[in-house]
């Protein structure tokens, strides 16, 4: 006969979320950071912390933002902004790995495509080996910093608004299974 304790743990879900648990540092652990101990009692809100459907919706909105507008460090920025608008912290920051060092060859090329359509630039023309940093950042220029500006507000806006109408539907559809199942032992059989 199964065990439901031996189950739970051999469930994948649960071993995911018993490995977080054990790598995530203690809020105590962040609190005695040498670094964060100046903004420690704004970082560790609970607020900043909790699955509330407007904090969640602003955090995923902070992190895509940052992510494009900023492919390279946006977890500092991201948090700072989470404290300042009240965002839930965790969602953010994971919101930020959409671009990271395997997709960003790709977020930059669709950010070309997609700033030189507006800007109406000619077909991306790679410099030549042997260029430097400065000849590639030219290449790409001013298409991909208007793409990227694209997803960045784009992505955040389509992050925060579809959040909220999916958290209104699932707390409706809840309430709903929840009135009728109420109706269904009121009216007994």
């Amino acid at each position: 006969m199964p065990h439901p304790d031996r189950d739970r743990e051999r469930s994948l879900v649960w071993r995911m979320r018993h490995s977080l648990h054990r790598s995530i540092p203690a809020r105590s652990e962040i609190a005695a950071h040498p670094w964060l101990r100046p903004v420690a009692g704004q970082l560790l809100a609970p607020r900043l912390w909790h699955l509330q459907h407007e904090s969640v919706a602003r955090g995923v909105a902070i992190g895509l933002f940052w992510a494009f507008v900023m492919p390279v460090a946006q977890i500092p920025l991201a948090v700072a902004h989470c404290v300042w608008w009240h965002a839930n912290i965790p969602l953010a920051i994971a919101a930020t790995l959409v671009t990271n060092p395997l997709t960003l060859g790709f977020w930059l090329w669709a950010a070309y495509q997609a700033g030189a359509w507006f800007v109406e630039a000619p077909p991306l023309v790679m410099p030549g080996a042997g260029t430097g940093l400065f000849e590639w950042l030219q290449a790409l220029g001013k298409p991909v910093l208007v793409g990227m500006g694209l997803f960045a507000t784009t992505g955040a806006l389509l992050a925060y608004l579809g959040i909220q109408v999916a958290w209104r539907a699932v707390v409706a559809w809840r309430w709903r299974t929840r009135h009728a199942s109420r109706k269904a032992r009121q009216s007994g059989p």
